[in-house]
């Protein structure tokens, strides 16, 4: 086995013939979380400041072991033979992976050329997306995607349903409350808000109605509400079962 086909078996969590995670998979599972905690710690002033320099450092390894773990990802896929030759290549570049594994580097190394400013701090932020990298060691998260696109007609259903039941009480306390309580019911996107907060059982309790009609409206979405997060709540936990003991099937 030449020194490519090597790096392939140790970069492609597919090529391993054993369960689990060669251990450069494993170190970079461990960079990814290092990562994350850095831009979430970075966010901090008080953590920040007088320590620019450590942060600087640490992105700039995370910056560098990501992007040579992209070009070791691109140069060892020709192994696959979907990926072999130029057009191979080509597709292995634009694939969903690969793109995510290209993405994640932007904004490490755009950092760099940023000062301290609000798109200094969409950078960091976007350093999140590093978290992205870790479904392709994850089964689990492959099976999460197969349930949800084997039932995406029916939760588009239901997301419609949610939306249309939120936008009528909206438009309902808007005509009831909208003269009596103006600041939160003047306008339909202003009551969309308090539907969105019903309807999701948050309850800010920011906004609510006042007069007789706006509170049956009100309590009748409150209990609609229930239907509307059971339904695709119902249909999500049906397709993981089945898609988990699919999984489960085809390892046995």
């Amino acid at each position: 086995m030449n020194v490519r086909q090597e790096v392939y078996r140790a970069v492609a969590p597919e090529a391993r013939d054993s369960a689990g995670l060669s251990l450069f998979n494993l170190f970079v599972v461990v960079t990814i979380v290092a990562a994350i905690t850095i831009a979430i710690l970075e966010t901090e002033p008080t953590i920040r400041v007088g320590n620019e320099t450590s942060f600087r450092f640490a992105n700039l390894f995370f910056g560098s072991f990501f992007t040579f773990e992209y070009l070791l990802r691109v140069w060892s896929a020709g192994v696959n033979p979907s990926y072999r030759g130029a057009r191979g290549l080509i597709r292995y570049v634009f694939s969903v992976s690969a793109l995510i594994d290209f993405v994640v580097l932007i904004p490490f190394w755009l950092s760099f050329g940023i000062g301290n400013t609000a798109i200094l701090r969409l950078v960091r932020l976007l350093r999140l997306v590093s978290l992205a990298k870790m479904g392709r060691f994850s089964t689990a998260l492959s099976n999460i995607g197969k349930a949800l696109a084997s039932r995406a007609a029916e939760l588009g259903i239901s997301v419609a349903m949610a939306v249309a039941v939120i936008l009528i009480a909206a438009t309902v306390l808007y005509t009831t409350e909208g003269a009596a309580n103006p600041n939160d019911f003047g306008s339909v996107p202003r009551a969309l808000w308090w539907g969105v907060a019903t309807v999701t059982k948050v309850g800010y309790g920011g906004a609510f109605p006042v007069t007789v009609l706006g509170k049956i409206a009100a309590a009748i979405l409150a209990f609609g509400a229930v239907g509307v997060i059971a339904v695709p709540t119902g249909i999500l936990a049906g397709s993981f079962s089945i898609a988990f003991r699919s999984s489960d099937e085809e390892q046995e």
